[in-house]
C-alpha cells in the first residue's frame, strides 16, 4: 500500500471495523486523526464536552452492540471523558475511546496536559494502551475492538502520540475482527430445564449486554411454555415485553417490594447473562452471600462473572441470547398454570398502580400517558435520580433497544445518550427523561443535538433540588438540609435560545398538548415539569420522608 499518515491508517481501519459515526472533542493531540476522518466517510459528531462525547459513545455502543468510537484530547480531555468510561464498564458496553497524547520525546517532563493513560485508565476499563508505532496502529486498533466486545464487553482505551499519527508508514491493514464466543449446548439446555420442572418456586433473571429482539421473543416463549415469572436487572427493562404475562418486574433500585420476596423466597434462580449483585439484592440482603439456599443458574459470557459474589450451583460460559434460543426449542407449548407466576404477576400490576403525588403536576400520570402514546419502538433515555423511579415503575417497555440508562447511576446520561439514539435512528421516538440536576449535568449539549439536527424530546423534571440525595438526607439527618438544594433556569427558554422548542408544564392536564406540539417541532425540544416542592420518590413525600427519619433517629 502507498505510505499513509497515522490518521489515515487509524481511520481506514476504523471503517474496516464497521464504524460509521464517532463522537469527539477535538484537540490539537489528535488533528492527524482529524484529518484521516476528513473523507473517510465516518460521520464526526463534535460534542461540547468530552463525558457528553464518551456518554453518547457508550449510547451507541449499547444500541447497535458494535463498540462505539470517541475521540478526545489529552489531560483534561481524557479526564473529563471518565464518566462515559465507568457507565461503560459498570453496563458491559463494547467501547472504544481514543486519547490525544504528547510527543514521544516529551515523556516524563510534566509536558503540557502530559498523563500516564495506563494509570490513570487502569483499574476502570478492560484495557488500556499507548501505540508507539506508526505501523502498529492496526494490530492495536484490531486488538481494541477484540477486547471491547470479547466475554463481558466493556471499554477499551488507546493512547496516541502526536508525533507518531502524524508520523507516515508503508502497513497493510486488518480484517475486521472475529468475536470469539462460548456456545451453548442442547445438553446444557436439556440440564437447565430438568432443574426447572423439579423446583417449586422458580425465578429467571434475564439481563446483560449481549441480547436482542430474537433473544427476547425466546425468552417469552420459554417463559410461556414453563409459566415462569422472569424479572430483569436494573434498568434493562426492555430485555422482555412488560405486556407479557410471565413479566414480573424490575430488581432495580426502589423495587417492588412484594417482588423483593419473591427474589428471596426463591429456590431456583435462573440468570441469564445479568451480573448478581447489588441493586439486584438490594445491598446483598435478599440473597445471602454466604448461603443464599437456591439452587443458582447462572449464564454468562465471562467465565469470571459466575462465583464473583454469589457461588452458582452450575455456571456456563455462554451468550445469554443463545443459551435462551435453546431453551425455547425445548420448551414445552405450555406447561400447568403456575400459582407462583400468575401471583407475581398480580402484584406487578398493582405495583403500576398510579399513587398520588402531591402538587398539580402528577409523575404517575405523566408517566403512564406517555407509555400508553408512544410508539413501541420509541427509545426512553435517562440518567439518574429519583424522578426516574417514576419511569421504571410506571412506564411499560415492549421492545428490545427501547431503554437507554446507565445500570451505574450516572448523572447526565440520559440527554447524550438521547442524543446518541436519535442520530442512529432519525426516524424513531426518542424520549429523555432528565431531573433538573441530571439535565444541567450535560445539557450544553443541546447545541449538539441543534447542529446535527437530533430532534430529542426532553422532559425534564424540576423540584429544585437533587431529590435522591435529599430522600437519603432526611433519612438519615432530618431536616439538616445541606448541599441539596439547586437554582435553576428557565428550562424552556434554555431550550430556545438554542434555537429548539421549549414548554412549561404546571398542571398534568397540560402535558398532552405540550408533547403534541414538542412532537411537531422537528428539532430539539424541552417540556419543563414543575413539581411541588413535596415531591420526593414514588412513594413518600418529603414531610413523610422526614418524618420517617425523626422516628428513626427516636
Amino acid at each position: 500500500m502507498a505510505p499513509r499518515h497515522g490518521g489515515k491508517i487509524l481511520s481506514d481501519q476504523l471503517k474496516i471495523q464497521g464504524v460509521d459515526r464517532v463522537f469527539s472533542v477535538p484537540g490539537e493531540s489528535f488533528l492527524a486523526a482529524l484529518d484521516g476522518l476528513y473523507e473517510s466517510g465516518i460521520q464526526n459528531v463534535v460534542c461540547r464536552q468530552e463525558g457528553g462525547a464518551s456518554m453518547m459513545a457508550e449510547a451507541h455502543g449499547k444500541l447497535t452492540g458494535k463498540p462505539g468510537v470517541a475521540f478526545v484530547t489529552r489531560g483534561p480531555g481524557a479526564t473529563n471523558a471518565s464518566s462515559g468510561l465507568h457507565v461503560a464498564m459498570q453496563d458491559s458496553t463494547p467501547l472504544v475511546l481514543f486519547v490525544g497524547q504528547i510527543a514521544r520525546d516529551h515523556r516524563d517532563r510534566e509536558a503540557f496536559q502530559e498523563v500516564d493513560y495506563r494509570q490513570l485508565f487502569g483499574g476502570l476499563v478492560k484495557w488500556v494502551a499507548e501505540v508507539d508505532q506508526t505501523e502498529r496502529l492496526p494490530e492495536y486498533i484490531v486488538r481494541a475492538f477484540q477486547l471491547a466486545q470479547s466475554g463481558r464487553p466493556g471499554p477499551v482505551v488507546l493512547a496516541l502520540p502526536e508525533d507518531m499519527l502524524s508520523s507516515v508508514a508503508d502497513v497493510p491493514d486488518r480484517a475486521p475482527v472475529v468475536v470469539s464466543r462460548g456456545r451453548a449446548r442442547d445438553a446444557d439446555a436439556l440440564d437447565i430445564i430438568a432443574r426447572i420442572e423439579r423446583a417449586e418456586r422458580p425465578l429467571v433473571i434475564a439481563g446483560g449486554s449481549i441480547w436482542s429482539a430474537a433473544a427476547a421473543a425466546d425468552l417469552e416463549n420459554f417463559a410461556a411454555g414453563f409459566d415462569l415469572p422472569v424479572a430483569v436487572p436494573f434498568r434493562r427493562q426492555d430485555h422482555m415485553n412488560n405486556n407479557h404475562p410471565c413479566y414480573v418486574g424490575d430488581l432495580g433500585v426502589g423495587m417492588n417490594p412484594a417482588l423483593a420476596q419473591r427474589l428471596r423466597e426463591a429456590d431456583l434462580l435462573l440468570v441469564l447473562g445479568a451480573r448478581l449483585g447489588d441493586i439486584a439484592t438490594n445491598g446483598y440482603s435478599l440473597v445471602d452471600v454466604a448461603r443464599h439456599g437456591k439452587t443458582l443458574i447462572h449464564v454468562h459470557p465471562s467465565p469470571d462473572a459466575p462465583g464473583h459474589v454469589y457461588q452458582p450451583d452450575f455456571a456456563y460460559t455462554s451468550d445469554a441470547a443463545e443459551m435462551v434460543e435453546l431453551l425455547a426449542q425445548n420448551a414445552p407449548a405450555l406447561s400447568q398454570p403456575s400459582t407462583w407466576r400468575s401471583e407475581a404477576r398480580v402484584a406487578f400490576e398493582a405495583w403500576q398502580q398510579p399513587q398520588a403525588t402531591p402538587g398539580s403536576v402528577q409523575m404517575e400520570q405523566v408517566i403512564p400517558w406517555l407509555s400508553a402514546h408512544l410508539p413501541d419502538d420509541a427509545i426512553v433515555t435517562n440518567g439518574a435520580g429519583n424522578y426516574a423511579a417514576f419511569l421504571h415503575r410506571y412506564f411499560r417497555f415492549r421492545g428490545y433497544k427501547t431503554q437507554l440508562a446507565p445500570t451505574s447511576g450516572s448523572m447526565g446520561y440520559g440527554f447524550p445518550a438521547s442524543i446518541a439514539a436519535k442520530l442512529a435512528h432519525p426516524d424513531r421516538a426518542v424520549v429523555c427523561l432528565a431531573g433538573d440536576g441530571c439535565f444541567q449535568m450535560t445539557c450544553n449539549e443541546m447545541s449538539t443535538a441543534i447542529q446535527h439536527g437530533a430532534a430529542v424530546i426532553v422532559v425534564v423534571v424540576n423540584n429544585g433540588k437533587y431529590g435522591t440525595i435529599r430522600m437519603h438526607q432526611e433519612k438519615t439527618y432530618p431536616g439538616r438540609v445541606s448541599g441539596t438544594q439547586i437554582a435553576n433556569p428557565d428550562f424552556a427558554a434554555l431550550a430556545r435560545a438554542y434555537g429548539g422548542f421549549g414548554a412549561t408544564v404546571t398542571r398534568t392536564e397540560d402535558f398532552a398538548n405540550a408533547f403534541k406540539e414538542s412532537s411537531e417541532a422537528g428539532v430539539l425540544s424541552v417540556i419543563e415539569l414543575q413539581l411541588d416542592d413535596e415531591v420526593l420518590s414514588t412513594g413518600m413525600t418529603l414531610s413523610q420522608t422526614r418524618a420517617q427519619g425523626e422516628g428513626a433517629a427516636r
